[in-house]
C-alpha cells in the first residue's frame, strides 16, 4: 500500500504548514531536563535530507516550515557540520546553511527553539532580507544568574538583552517568542524580580510561563530551597499579568500597519478569518 502515500509523507498537521525536524537529541545538560536522558546527546540529520524532504514539502503545497529540533542552532555540531552537495552547490550541515537553504524554497521559515549561541546573529540578515521569517523562537528559561546557574544554563542575560536590541534594529518587525519557568529550587524574590525587569526590557512578544515541576530523574530535585506551591502559583500569575501587558502592547504597535498572513481557516463569526 505504499503508492498510497503521497510523495511528501504523511502529515498530522493541515496541509499549508509542517514540522520539518532537523535533529534527535541534545548536548545540554539542563538540571530541570531529562531529555538527554531518554533520547541522547545530539544526531543531526544530514542537511541534504533536511532541505529535500523541505522541497518536496513545498512542492506538495505547503507554505510555512516550522524548524525543530531539541537544540536547533547546534544542529551540526556532531557531526563537525560535515558538508554535503544540494542543487548542485556544497552546504554545511550547520544552523546558518540550513537557514540560507530553506530560504531559497520561497516558504515561509519558521525557526524554534533556537538556543541564544553567538552564531545565532549570523542568521539575522537572512531575515533582513526577507529569506526566513523575522521570528526566533528561543527558551531563556529565566533572567537571574543565579537561577541560571542553578539551571545549567548560560548566565550572561544583559549581554542577551543588547542583542535583542541589536536583532530588532537589524530587523525592526522581529518577533520573538520564549518560554520561562518560576518557581525553580532556590529562586528568591529577588531572582523573580530579575526576571521580571529582563522581559520588560527585552518586550518579549509572545512567552510561555511554567511553574517548576520536580520531574523524575531531573538533576534538580536534588536542590536545596524547593518552593511552596502557593509561591509558585503567585509568581506564575504575577509572570502572566505582566507578559499579558507586553503582548497586547507589541500588538497594539501593529495597528495601521499592512501584515502578510497566511489563513488557517473561518472563524466562528460571519466572515471571520483566522490567520
Amino acid at each position: 500500500y505504499t503508492d498510497l502515500v503521497p510523495e511528501s509523507g504523511l502529515r498530522l498537521t493541515p496541509r499549508h504548514y509542517a514540522y520539518l525536524k532537523i535533529s534527535e537529541g541534545c548536548n545540554n545538560r539542563c538540571s530541570f531536563c531529562i531529555i538527554p536522558k531518554l533520547r541522547g546527546d545530539l544526531v543531526s540529520r544530514p542537511i541534504h535530507h533536511v532541505l529535500t524532504e523541505a522541497e518536496r514539502l513545498v512542492k506538495a503545497g505547503v507554505n510555512e516550515l516550522l524548524v525543530i529540533s531539541q537544540d536547533t542552532s547546534a544542529y551540526g555540531l556532531d557531526v563537525k557540520y560535515q558538508p554535503e552537495m544540494w542543487r548542485g552547490e556544497e552546504y554545511e550541515t550547520r544552523f546558518l546553511d540550513l537557514a540560507k537553504g530553506l530560504g531559497e524554497l520561497g516558504a515561509w521559515v519558521r525557526m524554534h527553539y533556537v538556543y541564544p549561541y553567538p552564531h545565532v546573529d549570523k542568521v539575522i540578515p537572512l531575515m533582513a532580507e526577507g529569506k526566513i521569517l523575522p521570528y526566533l523562537d528561543i527558551p531563556f528559561q529565566h533572567a537571574s544568574a543565579n537561577v541560571l546557574k542553578a539551571m545549567k544554563r548560560p548566565a550572561k542575560q544583559d549581554r542577551v538583552l543588547e542583542r535583542i536590541q541589536q536583532w530588532r534594529r537589524d530587523v525592526p518587525g522581529m518577533t520573538i517568542r520564549s518560554t520561562f519557568i518560576v518557581g525553580f529550587p532556590g529562586e528568591t524574590e529577588e531572582d523573580f524580580e530579575i526576571l521580571l525587569d529582563f522581559i520588560r526590557e527585552a518586550k518579549i512578544d509572545r512567552a510561555g510561563c511554567f511553574k517548576y515541576e520536580n520531574v523524575q530523574h531531573a538533576d534538580s530535585r536534588a536542590l536545596p530551597g524547593h518552593l511552596p506551591e502557593e509561591v509558585k502559583e503567585e509568581r506564575w500569575h504575577r509572570f502572566m499579568a505582566l507578559q499579558s501587558e507586553i503582548s497586547a502592547e507589541r500588538a497594539e504597535a501593529q495597528i495601521g500597519s499592512v501584515q502578510d498572513v497566511i489563513i488557517d481557516g473561518p472563524g466562528e463569526e460571519p466572515g471571520e478569518m483566522l490567520a
